[in-house]
């Protein structure tokens, strides 16, 4: 599995102590940035980069982490084929990715420690995606509707 990650300045501190834990377990880290701190980086540079890598990757997972979280999950939710959603609970995300099939995790640095945030990625790579046919539709629906209007 790859994982692509990205951060804004704010949260590019808790993006590089996230990497050394990814890779300890032994999936592919690709980070898209920033390699070096940036206080004038705007979060949709690195959001579009991340959604993009993910969107055309088979078996990839995005990682985005700003202040609120906020910013860079709306940004990537522009990019087709993405299901991004903010990261607050072990159970919201646990059913956003078996529900919803999210692809991308948001994280809010300003709210999360390193250990909160590694509950929730922990999650988010583990869970598995529920296969039964109302997720597949619902899923499917918003391909769809993609796929018509971009």
């Amino acid at each position: 599995m790859t994982i692509y990650i990205g951060a804004d300045h704010r949260g590019f501190e808790l993006k590089n102590e996230l990497k050394p834990w990814l890779e300890e377990l032994e999936v592919t880290v690709v980070d898209l940035g920033p390699e070096e701190f940036d206080p004038d980086d705007d979060y949709p540079d690195v959001a579009i980069a991340v959604a993009e890598a993910v969107a055309s990757a088979t078996d990839a997972l995005g990682i985005l982490i700003c202040g609120s979280g906020v910013g860079v999950n709306i940004a990537a939710n522009k990019v087709r084929g993405v299901r991004a959603a903010q990261g607050w609970s072990v159970d919201q995300v646990e059913h956003a990715k078996q529900h919803d099939h999210i692809n991308v995790l948001s994280l809010a640095s300003d709210y999360f420690e390193l250990d909160q945030a590694k509950e929730l990625v922990s999650v988010f790579l583990d869970a598995p995606k529920l296969t039964e046919e109302k997720y597949l539709r619902r899923v499917a629906e918003i391909g769809k509707y993609e796929e018509e209007k971009n």
